[in-house]
C-alpha cells in the first residue's frame, strides 16, 4: 500500500513529515530528524516541498518551528490543482494527436485544433462571413461573449444567406436573450428550440463545420474545426434529425391554414376582445410581451422561468397564458406555442425595430 501522499506526486518521507506534525501540532527540523531517524537537511527539504505544497508553514521566531495545515482544507487544494495539471496535460495531449499526422498532398487536415478566444472568434467569423448557401447553428452554453450581437450572422443574412438555429431552450430564458433572438428573426433567421440540445456547433455551407472538443465540457476557447469527412456527414445527419423534432420559434414562412383551424387562427385577439378578424392569410397580431411568452412556451419554459425571464409575475404569466390558450383552442401550453409558431404569430412584426 502506498503512502499518504503519493498520489499528489510527494514522497514517503514527505508523508511522515506531515503525519508527524499532524500528531505533535509543532515541531522544529531536529526534533523531527531525531523522531524519524533522519537527517536534519533531508528533513528541512522535506519540510520545503511541504510548504510549497500548502500542507505545512514555518511559524515566526527562531528556532525555526513548523505546524501542519488542516488536511480536509490543505488535501483539497493540493488535489484540485493537481487535476487542473493533468487537464492542461491532456489538453497539450489532444493538440499532439491532431497535429501529428501532416498531410501527404500538403492540402489542409480533415481536423484542425483552433486554441483560444480569440482564434475561435476569427474562425466563427469567417465561416460565417464566408458563407454562400447555409449557416447551421446549434446554439448552446458554453459561450465565449454571452449576450453579445452576432454581427457576423446580421452580415451574412443581409447577403442572402439563410440560416437555421436550433435553441437549447434554457438559453432563451437568459436576460435579453428573446431580444437578441427577435433581432435575428427580423433580419431572417429561422430558429427552433428543444428542451435540452448541447451538441454545439456551427456549419458553414456543409463544407466546414467548428464544435468543442467536448459537448459537455465547459471550455468555450478550444474546439475543433472539421472539414469535408464522414464526421462532417455525420454532425450533419445529426443537425438535420435535432432540426425535425425541434419547436419552431418563427422567422419561417407560417404554414397554410386548413379549414378546420380557421376559426381559430381568425380569432380576435386575445388583449382586445372584439376586435374585427384579420384575413385569413394574416398572422395574428400579438404584443410583444405575448409573443415572447409564446416563443418561451414553446421552448418548454416554466411559469417562473418565463416571469423571470421576462421580468413579470408569475400570476400575470398565467393570466396571458389562459388568455392565449383560450384564443388557439390549445389543450396544453407546449401545443399553444407549436400552434402560434405554425400560424407566423411568432414571426418578428414588420415594424419590430429590434
Amino acid at each position: 500500500m502506498g503512502h499518504l501522499l503519493e498520489p499528489v506526486g510527494l514522497g514517503a518521507t514527505d508523508s511522515d513529515v506531515y503525519l508527524y506534525l499532524l500528531s505533535h501540532g509543532q515541531a522544529d527540523p531536529a526534533d523531527i530528524a531525531r523522531s524519524l531517524a533522519l537527517s536534519t537537511p533531508t528533513i528541512r527539504h522535506s519540510l520545503q516541498r511541504l510548504t510549497a505544497a500548502a500542507l505545512c508553514n514555518r511559524l515566526l521566531g527562531r528556532p525555526a518551528r513548523y505546524v501542519a495545515a488542516p488536511p480536509e482544507v490543505a488535501l483539497d487544494a493540493l488535489v484540485l490543482h493537481q487535476h487542473q495539471v493533468l487537464d492542461e496535460l491532456r489538453a497539450r495531449a489532444r493538440e499532439l494527436t491532431v497535429r501529428r499526422a501532416p498531410v501527404a498532398d500538403g492540402s489542409s487536415p480533415l481536423l484542425e485544433l483552433v486554441e483560444g478566444a480569440e482564434a475561435v472568434l476569427r474562425t466563427l467569423a469567417r465561416l460565417e462571413l464566408g458563407a454562400r448557401e447555409e449557416v447551421l447553428i446549434i446554439d448552446s452554453p458554453p459561450y465565449l461573449n454571452d449576450g453579445a450581437l452576432n454581427t457576423n450572422e446580421l452580415q451574412a443574412l443581409t447577403r442572402g444567406v439563410r440560416y437555421r438555429a436550433l435553441y437549447h431552450a434554457p438559453v432563451l430564458a437568459l436576460p435579453d436573450r428573446l431580444a437578441l433572438l427577435e433581432r435575428y428573426l427580423s433580419a431572417g433567421e429561422q430558429a427552433r428550440s428543444l428542451p435540452e440540445v448541447r451538441m454545439k456547433m456551427l456549419i458553414a455551407d456543409r463544407t466546414e463545420a467548428l464544435i468543442p472538443l467536448s459537448f459537455t465540457g465547459a471550455d468555450a476557447s478550444t474546439r475543433l474545426l472539421v472539414r469535408s469527412s464522414p464526421l462532417l456527414d455525420a454532425l450533419l445527419v445529426t443537425f438535420d434529425a435535432l432540426w425535425e423534432k425541434g419547436a419552431p420559434l418563427g422567422g419561417a414562412h407560417p404554414a397554410p391554414s386548413s379549414a378546420t383551424d380557421t376559426g381559430s387562427r381568425d380569432a380576435p385577439h386575445p388583449n382586445q376582445p372584439g376586435q374585427s378578424p384579420r384575413s385569413p392569410n394574416s398572422p395574428q397580431p400579438l404584443r410583444p410581451r405575448d409573443r415572447d411568452i409564446l416563443r418561451l412556451l414553446a421552448s418548454g419554459a416554466k411559469d417562473r422561468t418565463i416571469a423571470r425571464a421576462l421580468g413579470i409575475t408569475e400570476r400575470t404569466v398565467v393570466r396571458r397564458i389562459h388568455a392565449l390558450m383560450t384564443t388557439l383552442n390549445a389543450t396544453t401550453r407546449f401545443q399553444a406555442g407549436v400552434q402560434a409558431a405554425h400560424r407566423g404569430w411568432l414571426s418578428p412584426s414588420p415594424d419590430s425595430d429590434r
